[in-house]
């Protein structure tokens, strides 16, 4: 045991620092280390110590066994409690390598399984759902909120009332359906309503462009409408119809991790359903042209 550092030392506090203290020294640190989020060499470790450490300090019973009999309380191989306390007795008698469990999976660019053997879940603290205690053991009820396709790309804030209490939820830019965040003590999956122009693909967008026949054949620009704004987009000469550009980083933020989509505009030959008399004849023109 003498290799492990001082577990206050690993979360940056003193030994008199309060639970709320040690809390928020942890998310601080987990944060910083979480390998999803740090690269760098030894993160994963520092990440796991940190973990280690918490499961310890942040219970108040584990805090003050530790406190009196340091990192021997929890050594397995000397007999946990047993060995440094006497007749008191292992307290953490079958948690088993020191009573943590810690492992973590990822999808591209997003936080997905934890098992940290604790109520506290990391995933909370990057949708700003806070600190769930006492949830061992529990099933979370889980509730279904209707959103537009707007709210669900930029974010908003929503009022809720969960069980008969009125909740402020902050709902973070990139939802869609099916996404389910963990707040306090619930979770909540969102319902999100369509568009009659972008149509979404994960972050990414799609819409489609109508263009006439002759911005096709000798080129133009046309006005696109982005979700920042309307952009104008140069068609080359010659564009064959269903010709997809691809726009970078101009479509939805992404939820679970950095950067945006893409949008794909797709120009599409327009074919007017009715034509006056010279643009009739100008058709005509075209078609005795071979065009």
């Amino acid at each position: 045991m003498a290799s492990k550092r001082d577990y206050y030392d690993v979360l940056g506090v003193n030994k008199g620092a309060s639970q709320a203290d040690i809390k928020s020294a942890y998310r601080k640190a987990a944060l910083k280390y979480h390998p999803d989020k740090n690269k760098e060499a030894g993160a994963e470790a520092k990440f796991k110590e940190i973990n280690e450490a918490y499961q310890i300090l942040g219970d108040e019973k584990k805090r003050g066994t530790y406190d009196q009999f340091g990192h021997a309380a929890f050594d397995p191989s000397r007999g946990g409690a047993n060995a440094a306390a006497g007749e008191q007795g292992n307290p953490f008698a079958g948690f088993g390598n020191g009573g943590f469990r810690w492992s973590y999976t990822t999808n591209e660019g997003g936080f997905n399984n934890f098992d940290f053997g604790d109520p506290f879940d990391i995933f909370n603290s990057f949708f700003g759902g806070g600190f769930s205690g006492g949830q061992r053991g529990r099933r979370m009820a889980t509730y279904s909120m209707k959103i537009t396709f707007n709210e669900a790309v930029f974010g908003v804030e929503k009022e809720v009332e969960i069980e008969g209490t009125k909740r402020k939820i902050k709902v973070p830019a990139g939802v869609d359906n099916g996404t389910r965040i963990k707040f306090d003590d619930f979770y909540l999956s969102f319902d999100v309503g369509v568009d009659p122009y972008f149509r979404r693909e994960g972050a990414d967008i799609y819409v489609d462009v109508k263009v006439p026949y002759s911005t096709l054949v000798l080129g133009d620009k046309v006005n696109v409408k982005t979700l920042k704004g309307d952009l104008k987009l140069k068609v080359r000469s010659g564009t064959q119809s269903h010709t997809v550009l691809r726009l970078s980083g101009e479509g939805v933020k992404r939820v679970q991790g950095n950067g945006y989509g893409d949008m794909y505009v797709r120009f599409v030959l327009e074919v007017p359903e009715r034509m006056s008399f010279g643009e009739r004849k100008a058709m005509e023109q075209l078609r005795k042209a071979g065009l």
